[in-house]
């Protein structure tokens, strides 16, 4: 290993993770960013982030960092950082792939005294278990004798500007003491928040898998009350601010549980779990209950329609917002789409409109058309799917403008007050 003072750092993978993380490493050491979407290289050089995580001044102030979408020009680092995407399949089943090629991508151009990190989610065992051995077949070296590997997982939340690489606590990792102390020190250098070094690699991995495994369980439990107190006739959001009155209770929201992290990484953790002979009853639980909440939203907006005398086939319904989360372009598992699918089966004609996503990525990935405008006077029900700064500034009387004479307004975010909506989660 390297001391700091002679590294070279490739960054694999220039998403929502690794892209500010390049940044900040290339305002230090000299730092390649390796992407294999020739588009995401190009856009990068002409200071353009589509995922809008970095400005094009953040750009400019990382005087160390270059971008390339050829494997052979990482050939000359010696510290490679995987940030690669560690999506589910069509069977909530971990797919690998991602991680596979980018450890073969890497295998090629490994060195003797080289070090790997990885920052994707994984199920604990992942990266001794899995990314290891493809390393040591493809580059011919041995593992923890001529190259090593650490991790530390990534903590970014999307579309957050407050809580950024540097202020965030790093956790760290590696394959032997040696190499853990080296991984820890070269965060330390960029991480102002500091580092928490581990015993071991597994350790790592459990602590990243399970940060999201527990909020997906506790929106799990407030989405269960939901669906209890609406039966009750009881407003949600008022129970759980009365319930707020006390010290410890904890300040959970029901809602759409989307994104790469919380919606997915509890898979990993079952998948090994089961792999090791142990059924998890209770996070498998809390996933088919944030699973089924499309279906369930969909459900209650038909039954509120019904009620107020609105024909569901052939209505005309608005959702506004897309994205897994509010001021965030990224649409990867958005549960929204969920709520158009069910709504599609009952007849209804829908009509997307989010300002913070590609039009071009929607159609791609969701087979979806977004509108660039509501019209006015024009829908029988209108759901606030995400709480987009854009739509909290519309306020009741601009958004109610979309709707016809009579239509249902669903304020599934708490946006609006409550006497202002029709229904709410």
């Amino acid at each position: 290993m390297k001391s700091l003072s002679e590294v070279k750092i490739a960054v694999i993978g220039l998403g929502y993770v690794g892209l500010p993380l390049a940044v900040e490493f290339g305002k230090k050491y000299p730092t390649i960013g390796f992407d294999i979407d020739d588009n995401r290289i190009n856009e990068l050089v002409q200071g353009n982030d589509i995922t809008r995580e970095v400005e094009a001044e953040d750009l400019e102030t990382s005087t160390r960092l270059s971008f390339t979408s050829d494997g052979g020009d990482i050939g000359d680092c010696n510290v490679y950082i995987v940030t690669v995407p560690t999506p589910i399949n069509e069977h909530r089943q971990p797919d690998l792939t991602p991680l596979i090629e980018a450890s073969e991508t890497i295998g090629q151009v490994l060195k003797r005294g080289d070090v790997v990190i990885y920052e994707s989610t994984v199920y604990p065992g992942a990266t001794e278990d899995d990314c290891a051995p493809i390393l040591e077949r493809v580059s011919g070296l041995k593992f923890n004798e001529d190259y090593f590997c650490g991790y530390s997982p990534e903590r970014i939340n999307p579309g957050d500007k407050e809580h950024r690489v540097t202020n965030i606590l790093k956790v760290t990792s590696g394959s032997t003491p040696k190499a853990a102390d080296f991984v820890d020190e070269l965060y330390r250098s960029i991480i102002t928040a500091g580092t928490h070094k581990t015993s071991s690699i597994k350790v790592a991995e459990a602590c990243k898998v399970i940060e999201n495994t527990q909020r997906d369980l506790n929106i799990a439990l407030v989405n269960e009350l939901a669906i209890i107190f609406n039966k009750l006739e009881i407003d949600t959001e008022e129970v759980l601010e009365a319930a707020g009155t006390k010290w410890n209770f904890l300040p959970f929201r029901p809602g759409l549980v989307g994104g790469h992290c919380i919606g997915v990484d509890p898979y990993y953790l079952t998948h090994k779990s089961e792999a090791v002979g142990y059924f998890p009853d209770v996070i498998l639980a809390g996933r088919r209950i944030n699973a089924n909440m499309g279906a369930y939203v969909a459900g209650q907006l038909v039954r509120k329609m019904i009620k107020e005398r609105i024909h569901v086939a052939g209505s005309r319904i608005l959702i506004m917002g897309l994205a897994f989360k509010e001021n965030c372009p990224d649409t990867r598992n958005s549960k929204v789409v969920d709520i158009v699918g069910e709504l599609n089966r009952f007849g209804a004609e829908i009509d997307v409109f989010d300002p913070w996503v590609s039009a071009t990525e929607v159609e791609g990935e969701h087979k979806l058309s977004l509108v660039k405008e509501p019209s006015t006077g024009t829908y029988d029900a209108i759901v606030l799917a995400v709480a987009h700064d854009q739509f909290r500034e519309m306020g009741t009387i601009m958004i109610r403008t979309f709707g016809k004479s009579e239509h249902v307004l669903y304020d599934l975010k708490y946006i609006l007050p409550a006497a202002s909506s029709d229904l709410r989660l």
